[in-house]
């Protein structure tokens, strides 16, 4: 139920609503340690006091991430004013650098709920190319987007950093495949780990959001 670093193994899946989250939440054990991590060393958070940090680690490419996005979207959308949710593209290759650049530069310009289902769509429905930075920045200006905005960004020492950033953090929280979610430096999940490798796909996208907002209440309380 989701692509790993190592092989890059490609499976269908698809979405699911999240009627019944709250239900299933207040209904499954997790085990940590089999539906999730606790990190060994904690992470310090990239966000005020009072807040907690939710971590994304996505592909463009990874049929997976885009079977999740029509469920973890709406899920986002829905979260309370403590939550600060992130994406970050993962660098598990060298090719995978163009689309990190678009994500952080997405990230900058503020335009993940703008354009984000749409490179999903793009890249597995559509069948478009999104791999050079020339085919990237055409698709963005396609949509809508200043082209000389996003270009300057895109090409800057500052979308470079975040890149670097990112890797840094996936590389922290030892993700080994995508999508995963980390929560506030602490756990690390994934559909897979949480609905389990023997059960539908769709039923791990709603697993893994009970999980992340049982995790949630477990902070907010302390523990």
């Amino acid at each position: 139920m989701f692509v790993k670093r190592r092989d890059f193994i490609a499976r269908s899946g698809a979405g699911l609503c999240l009627a019944g989250l709250g239900e299933l939440a207040a209904a499954q054990d997790f085990v940590e340690g089999k539906h999730y991590r606790v990190l060994a060393q904690r992470l310090p958070p990239a966000v005020p006091p009072g807040k907690i940090e939710v971590i994304e680690f996505f592909w463009y490419g990874c049929p997976h991430c885009n079977a999740f996005e029509p469920v973890l979207s709406p899920w986002v959308k829905k979260l309370p004013a403590d939550v600060v949710f992130r994406r970050v593209h993962v660098g598990f290759r060298p090719a995978f650098k163009p689309q990190q650049q678009l994500a952080a530069t997405l990230e900058g310009l503020g335009l993940f709920e703008q354009l984000q289902a749409k490179v999903f769509t793009a890249i597995h429905a559509q069948n478009v190319k999104l791999d050079r930075p020339e085919q990237i920045i055409e698709f963005v200006a396609s949509q809508g987007v200043d082209k000389a905005k996003f270009t300057e960004m895109y090409t800057s020492f500052g979308v470079q950093t975040k890149v670097r950033q990112g890797e840094q953090l996936a590389n922290a929280y030892k993700v080994d495949g995508v999508p995963a979610i980390g929560i506030h430096g602490r756990f690390y999940t994934s559909p897979s780990l949480a609905g389990g490798e023997d059960r539908p796909e769709s039923e791990g996208h709603v697993a893994v959001l009970a999980l992340v907002d049982q995790l949630l209440q477990r902070i907010r309380k302390g523990g």
